[in-house]
């Protein structure tokens, strides 16, 4: 039996021989594809970034401070996740996109979103959705009474709980204080609504003002003569971002108290000598621009497109306690990690948790939100 297996192998050895010698350069490409195909069973791939690692352990390892989860980023040809949405621009546009990736997106991608149409005639229907036209400037105005561009929302506002939070996007200009001129006092803030409704007035600085930044901020001191005294500014953002909720509900769980968006509001804020709950802003939203109410609509804009994103949940809770059940990062004190190791790449990234707060949560009911800590 011995001898006859020998003799097999040694035909077929000849006939594998025979036919690399006549067919040389289909038998490397075919040899070639089965050895990547065979190191692509032997690896470990994640099942978000596509990274491949030799151990099991290794992949774990990375899956534990990637904090992959279906709020990245995802391309729509390849299904591969990114850390950022300028990580998935490159992926598709940038000089080292992937070929295929880069043929789909540049026939049926859109520029601004990135999101992956299936016909050239969806995505010109989508463009005229996705491209807004820019915020008409308000300009740097003499306001003689400055209630008449300030926005009251309705004082009799039925509480419906199946209803998200509302937002308010804000900004503020400063100009200089103190005997250098470096010393930040809000001398204007706009605020704007979902509807794109305003609030806007110049605000008086309570010590005297040395430097009016008029290069940046285009405010003269004509501007800030008949300006609105701080206390009354405060008073006015408090009562349109508390929307009528109770101090004590809105420390709790926000309430039907508004969202605050911005860039820098912890900055903004400390200027107007305000306080407001962590967990209702949203932060880092640059525009690149300095006037308030341009600013303050594009934050808007942009915020209500980023919570409008359908991430696929599978069925998860958004509750403050499914958000902190245990996750792959704390998985030695609430796994085994025989568990863990006997779990398939596709089960590590369901258990995987994001470390940042996904804007698409503000989308959910009221009732569902808890403490958003």
């Amino acid at each position: 039996m011995e001898q006859y297996r020998n003799y097999t192998n040694l035909l077929l050895l000849l006939m594998l021989s025979s036919y690399k010698e006549r067919n040389g350069s289909r038998f490397l490409q075919r040899t070639n594809a089965l050895a990547d195909r065979y190191t692509e069973m032997c690896m470990h791939k994640c099942a978000a970034c596509f990274k491949q690692y030799k151990k099991k352990e290794h992949l774990i390892a990375h899956m534990k401070t990637s904090y992959h989860s279906v709020h990245q980023p995802k391309c729509g040809v390849c299904q591969k996740h990114c850390k950022s949405f300028e990580s998935l621009r490159e992926h598709t546009t940038g000089p080292l996109a992937k070929v295929n990736c880069s043929k789909i997106f540049a026939e049926r991608g859109c520029k601004l979103c990135l999101r992956i149409f299936d016909s050239p005639v969806s995505l010109r229907e989508h463009h005229s959705i996705c491209y807004l036209a820019a915020p008409a400037l308000l300009g740097t105005i003499k306001m003689p009474c400055p209630e008449s561009q300030i926005y009251n929302p309705p004082i009799d506002i039925e509480y419906d709980i199946g209803n998200h939070p509302e937002a308010v996007s804000m900004d503020c200009e400063m100009v200089g204080g103190g005997s250098d001129g470096s010393l930040d006092l809000c001398a204007r803030v706009c605020l704007v609504d979902e509807d794109e409704n305003l609030f806007h007035t110049y605000v008086l600085p309570q010590i005297p003002v040395t430097n009016y930044r008029y290069e940046v901020t285009g405010i003269t001191e004509d501007h800030l003569r008949d300006a609105m005294p701080l206390k009354e500014v405060q008073d006015k953002i408090l009562h349109i971002l508390y929307n009528g909720e109770s101090i004590g509900r809105l420390r709790l769980n926000g309430g039907r108290a508004r969202v605050l968006l911005g860039h820098g509001l912890e900055h903004d804020l400390d200027c107007l000598k305000m306080n407001y709950p962590d967990h209702l802003l949203r932060y880092d939203i640059q525009t690149g621009t300095h006037d308030p109410y341009e600013d303050c609509v594009s934050v808007m804009r942009l915020y209500k497109r980023l919570r409008s994103q359908r991430h696929q949940t599978k069925g998860m809770e958004f509750t403050l306690a499914a958000r902190s059940t245990p996750s792959l990062t704390n998985c030695h004190d609430s796994w085994n990690y025989r568990e863990i190791e006997n779990m398939t790449p596709e089960e590590l990234f369901n258990i995987s948790k994001s470390n940042y707060r996904c804007w698409c949560f503000d989308s959910r009911p009221l009732q569902m939100h808890g403490s958003l800590v």
